[in-house]
């Protein structure tokens, strides 16, 4: 059986799905048909229900919970690993309300939690992640939420942390913060299903035990080659949540969708979100 496999170019998704699509681990028997891209463009896809197993934000799923389940394995929780809000010039956060905010995607995860910590600012536009440092430096934001690997360049182009959004979190929960997880469509059977979280969680346990097999996939694919900052990527990202959410792991999520639909930003999703 073949399958359509989305997920982003940055270096925790390249790392745990490297032996799984390069053909280091048993797929028993499945094959994958696999493709990178853009985390605001997989929600969208999602949206659509176009991908059989896809990587998604977390905000994204409370549109998408429709067509499908979470997977144990897979995702991006952590503690102190939170979108950061930074500007180029220091901003009280008294006037984020009124300020111009470059967003990474306004389904992204840290989209909702910029909404939870600051509703009432409004002024947002949308840019591709890898983009937003520049518009900062261009001044054609006042600030701007930053993830994946620009969590780890912008102090070194002279630019200033405002709150991180894990934080905030984090002071309100005392949970993980979600931020992407991987998602199967329902029209999988379950048996199939389950066999991919299998699969999944094989080819994780492979790049841990051999970080170096993947340093060529996830280079060829990262935006920021620098060795340094994808290793401190992958470090920071993929974690015992990536090998299964647990039971902190799936608190997390459903107190960020209870929170979301609870203040209006999202709407609710269905009691039967997990694969199991």
């Amino acid at each position: 059986m073949k399958l359509t496999l989305g997920f982003s170019p940055c270096p925790n998704d390249t790392f745990i799905f490297d032996a799984l699509v390069n053909g280091r681990i048993d797929t028993e028997g499945l094959e994958f048909e696999y493709f990178l891209a853009d985390v605001e463009e997989l929600n969208k896809k999602a949206f659509a229900s176009e991908v059989d197993i896809t990587k998604i934000s977390c905000h994204a799923y409370a549109y998408a919970a429709g067509n499908y389940l979470i997977l144990d394995s897979g995702s991006a929780l952590g503690y102190g690993n939170g979108p950061l809000l930074i500007s180029k010039h220091l901003i009280d956060p008294g006037k984020i309300n009124d300020a111009r905010i470059a967003i990474p995607g306004k389904y992204t995860t840290a989209n909702l939690l910029f909404s939870i910590a600051w509703p009432q600012a409004l002024n947002r536009q949308e840019y591709l992640f890898s983009d937003i440092e520049d518009v900062l430096l261009r001044d054609e934001a006042d600030a701007g939420l930053i993830i994946h690997e620009t969590r780890f360049t912008y102090q070194k182009r002279g630019l200033y942390k405002i709150a991180d959004m894990g934080e905030v979190w984090e002071n309100l929960t005392g949970l993980p913060v979600p931020l992407g997880m991987i998602v199967i469509n329902r029209r999988i059977p379950e048996y199939i299903a389950l066999k991919v979280n299998r699969i999944l969680r094989r080819s994780i346990e492979f790049a841990i035990g051999d970080s170096m097999a993947s340093r060529d996939f996830v280079a060829s694919n990262a935006r920021d080659i620098d060795t340094a900052v994808m290793n401190n990527h992958i470090k920071l990202f993929v974690n015992d949540f990536s090998l299964n959410l647990g039971s902190v792991g799936r608190k997390a999520l459903k107190e960020l969708f209870t929170i979301a639909s609870d203040k209006g930003i999202t709407p609710e999703v269905p009691d039967n979100i997990f694969l199991t």
